[in-house]
């Protein structure tokens, strides 16, 4: 992506937020109420109704539609059809000024990739992100040492303050919209959801990918080989999730807490890491996931199935996903996915659980598999899932006229990071 020169002005005009309507209750099953929310969102918090596609941005900037997909990727935000008008003027005037950015400071790919994603990450760790950012930046063009690359990077990063600054404000905005829409579709789950006040109040498709032998591994790597290691595993956890329609709870080194919300992404994200040719070969990852109720605080999950997940994890082998018998059973219904039966295990915390190992049916193989012991928690199912007796069955996911997913199915499948799947 190459940014020298760039200094002509997008052809947008952003606007400021306009007045909202006055407050009234909001009906969660008027589809009416839900659309007006949603560009109430739009209006208030983007600045301006969601005009353009993708590709109408990256002209206007003067990217290709790749480097703008990049660019929204880098954000931790899901992928849109490309035809879907899901851009405000403010993204278009917010990727131009970041485009001017990297043409005055000389950035290079790794650089402007890691600037744009440190925005879409936790406030926690941007000042930290931004700064290291710079220095690489710099230790590259100049070929400094490191202590001459800092103390560079102090010298530029004040002048840059304002710009950032502005950056940051504009993807705040766009993660708080994503997070407000979601809750239209939380208040229609919430009208199916038990009664029982204990219960969480979310359900999500909850996964961990874990490295393994990360830790013998980390032995054997100078410094600078590890920290490599380490971030080109970040970098590409969070990409596959963003393109998978799920988001990234947290990272820890070797492992990724990710979240989707519905069990086919979550199922989708899951395969795609243990697939040991999409992370390129480089890192052997194995992955719990678990359909569960959760509860959501400062930015992270908490719950029975959170821990569940985890746990599932530390009991698979390199390349296998491993799900708990009520998520198998949900899944099975698909003649997508092949549910291979594993022995019961105690579990730390937990007590004895029935699993089972998530793969892709095969193409000669589709019908659907018999799992016993996960068709004998039928039962546990039904008392936690909107669907009648019988089971799910894989649907595509409905989606109103202005993009806001209505459908409240666990299978429910993103219009573009997943497929759409007959039913089984």
């Amino acid at each position: 992506m190459s940014f020298e020169g760039f200094t002509s002005e997008p052809e947008c005009s952003c606007r400021s937020p306009r007045n909202a309507e006055a407050d009234r209750e909001i009906d969660p099953t008027d589809p009416a109420d839900l659309r007006a929310l949603t560009e109430r969102i739009d209006e208030e918090l983007l600045g301006g109704p969601s005009s353009y596609t993708i590709n109408d941005i990256a002209r206007q900037v003067g990217m290709t539609r790749e480097e703008a997909e990049n660019y929204w990727r880098w954000l931790g935000l899901p992928e849109r059809h490309p035809g879907e008008y899901h851009y405000a003027d403010s993204d278009i005037y917010s990727m131009h000024e970041i485009c001017l950015l990297a043409s005055s400071e000389h950035l290079d790919d790794a650089a402007m990739r890691t600037l744009v994603r440190s925005f879409g990450h936790t406030m926690e760790r941007l000042a930290t992100w931004q700064v290291e950012a710079i220095i690489e930046h710099h230790a590259r063009l100049y070929g400094l040492d490191d202590v001459s690359a800092r103390l560079s990077a102090a010298d530029t990063i004040p002048h840059l303050a304002g710009l950032l600054t502005r950056q940051l404000n504009h993807v705040w905005r766009r993660q708080l919209a994503a997070v407000t829409k979601r809750l239209t579709v939380e208040a229609i789950q919430a009208n199916g959801a038990s009664e029982d006040a204990r219960a969480m109040p979310l359900q999500r498709a909850v996964g961990f990918a874990d490295v393994v032998g990360f830790t013998k591994r980390s032995r054997l790597m100078p410094p600078e080989e590890l920290a490599g290691y380490i971030q080109d595993f970040e970098n590409s956890a969070r990409d596959l999730i963003a393109e998978k329609g799920g988001r990234v709870i947290k990272s820890i080194g070797d492992e990724v807490m990710f979240v989707a919300d519905n069990v086919t992404a979550g199922a989708e994200i899951a395969l795609a890491f243990a697939d040991p040719a999409t992370l390129g070969g480089r890192f052997p990852v194995r992955v719990g996931m678990v359909w569960c109720r959760v509860l959501t605080r400062l930015g992270d999950i908490y719950g029975p199935g959170v821990n569940l997940a985890s746990r599932l994890t530390e009991l698979g082998d390199p390349g296998e996903v491993t799900v708990d018998a009520i998520t198998a059973e949900i899944l099975a219904s698909s003649s997508r996915y092949q549910l291979d039966e594993k022995p019961e295990v105690e579990v730390q915390g937990v007590g004895m659980v029935s699993t089972a190992v998530l793969t892709r049916a095969s193409a000669a193989n589709r019908a659907i598999p018999s799992v016993p012991s996960v068709r004998a928690a039928a039962s546990v199912v039904q008392a936690t899932s909107p669907f009648p007796p019988g089971g799910p069955r894989i649907q595509p996911a409905r989606v109103s006229e202005v993009g806001a997913p209505v459908a409240v199915s666990p299978l429910a499948v993103p219009a573009v990071a997943v497929p759409t799947v007959a039913a089984a």
